[in-house]
């Protein structure tokens, strides 16, 4: 089962290792923006995209053992997100899952498990992604979660990292990389960085931001037959 503790604060407890990174967030959504600094680019992103969707491909690197090279996994899907407080992720390969967040409750669903677990929003978010993507309005209700700094460019993008303040979870730094097109910018790149050593980064395409999104997006009903868990 994809654990979502990268998104969010997920249980420690997994069926599957793999997922440590999740959604997340999933979550720094490569919106194009005015180009200036990495900086610029986050608070701009936070301040005007109020809703988007787009693919993304997820790469999770677990670390090495006896000094061998750490083994990697791939996952793919989709993401929406529509603030305040409302996104989704469909993984399709190489498991279906997926989170959606409502605005009350933050459902992860595992298809193969046939298994739904609902907590409540509030108690879950915090200090994480998903803050970056569907909760803060301007980048100084980031920086009361995080410290925030920017960072030298790297592989053609301008980076921020961003660091919890509450040392109390998993999840050790997020890293978002921008990309110029044209005169504006673009947040392309999520790396995040876990307790454990395992490393995510997730890159996104087809990207659409302020659109219009169905309701039912962000809704989500236990399927007949699940096994549901609430915490």
């Amino acid at each position: 089962m994809t654990h979502f503790s990268h998104f969010t604060r997920a249980p420690a407890a997994t069926r599957r290792p793999w997922g440590r990174a999740a959604c997340a967030a999933a979550l720094a959504l490569l919106a194009p923006l005015a180009w200036a600094g990495g900086m610029d680019s986050l608070s701009d992103f936070v301040k005007q995209a109020r809703s988007g969707k787009a693919g993304f491909t997820q790469v999770v690197t677990a670390p090495g053992k006896e000094g061998r090279p750490g083994s990697t996994k791939t996952q793919t899907g989709t993401f929406e997100f529509q603030r305040p407080g409302k996104f989704r992720f469909d993984y399709s390969k190489p498991f279906e899952q997926t989170i959606v967040a409502d605005g009350q409750t933050l459902w992860l669903y595992d298809v193969d498990l046939n298994q739904v677990t609902a907590r409540k929003q509030d108690q879950v978010l915090g200090s994480t992604p998903a803050a970056i993507i569907a909760a803060a309005p301007d980048l100084k209700a980031l920086e009361r979660d995080f410290n925030l700094t920017e960072e030298p460019d790297a592989q053609g993008q301008q980076w921020v990292k961003a660091v919890p303040k509450a040392r109390d979870g998993q999840l050790q730094s997020i890293r978002l990389g921008f990309k110029t097109v044209g005169q504006s910018a673009e947040l392309a790149t999520l790396e995040i960085a876990d307790s454990f050593g395992q490393r995510s980064v997730l890159t996104f395409n087809r990207v659409e931001l302020n659109v219009g999104l169905p309701a039912s997006r962000f809704q989500f009903k236990p399927p007949a037959g699940s096994d549901v868990l609430r915490n």
